[in-house]
């Protein structure tokens, strides 16, 4: 049975939104379209219907599109606790336990609070997919706006349990601005130095650096490869003062 297609979708200064598409159904999904327009138009290039929308978090640049993906026909999903923040109709509340569903694909729904209290990212185990929004970035982690230290902690380890070759689809294009500040913190890592080599030929070129892979981020992120989450909230602290 092939995987799901994904593709990324640039939009707003440096968002990701994320299409999935099921070839055998036809179904298509989309993950944090905080700008409908380009959602669409990238759907309707390929001929794909978006059913449905999973929505990460309230932020607008995340949720900002919900009433125009509405309109277009599609259901809308998020997260619970925040419903009343999001600027448009959310049709089906979600919560950790919960699951997401895309022909036979199921997602499940994980509560990762920190960036907001009720977060949510979508785990696709038998395909290997893993949504994060705003918690788990290419050598990042989001700034803590409603949550602590001991709430991203415990997000990071739980995406350090998962297999090595899970694809990571964050909210961000945050990857150079993240490895700058990884090297300053880790100048000897040699996994990091090789990787920040190669993301900045990306960068240079104009290509995009996600997704990244469970594995990478275990080798080369510092909030990943945080030993507590006191080491976790000293590093955010310097991250949110970094001017590299």
């Amino acid at each position: 049975m092939p995987k799901p297609e994904v593709v990324r979708v640039p939009i707003l200064q440096d968002n990701y939104a994320w299409l999935l598409f099921d070839p055998e159904t036809e179904e298509a999904a989309c993950v944090d379209p905080g700008d409908a327009a380009p959602v669409l138009a990238a759907a309707r290039e390929r001929g794909w219907t978006v059913g449905q929308v999973w929505l990460t978090h309230w932020h607008a640049d995340h949720s900002g599109g919900v009433a125009e993906m509405k309109a277009a026909g599609a259901t809308i999903i998020g997260p619970r606790t925040e419903i009343d923040r999001i600027k448009g109709p959310v049709d089906t509340p979600i919560d950790e336990g919960d699951v997401v569903r895309l022909a036979s694909w199921t997602g499940k729904v994980w509560r990762v609070p920190g960036h907001t209290q009720g977060h949510l990212a979508f785990w696709f185990e038998d395909a290997g997919l893993l949504f994060t929004g705003d918690t788990l970035f290419a050598m990042g982690c989001g700034r803590l706006f409603e949550g602590t230290p001991a709430d991203m902690w415990g997000n990071m380890q739980r995406y350090a349990e998962l297999p090595d070759r899970t694809l990571v689809y964050c909210g961000h294009e945050y990857t150079q601005s993240n490895g700058r500040f990884a090297l300053s913190e880790d100048p000897d890592n040699q996994s990091l130095v090789h990787r920040m080599r190669h993301v900045d030929g990306q960068r240079a070129r104009g290509e995009p650096t996600v997704p990244t892979t469970i594995g990478e981020e275990k080798l080369t992120n510092p909030f990943l490869r945080a030993g507590s989450a006191e080491q976790l909230g000293a590093l955010r602290a310097r991250k949110d003062a970094f001017q590299g």
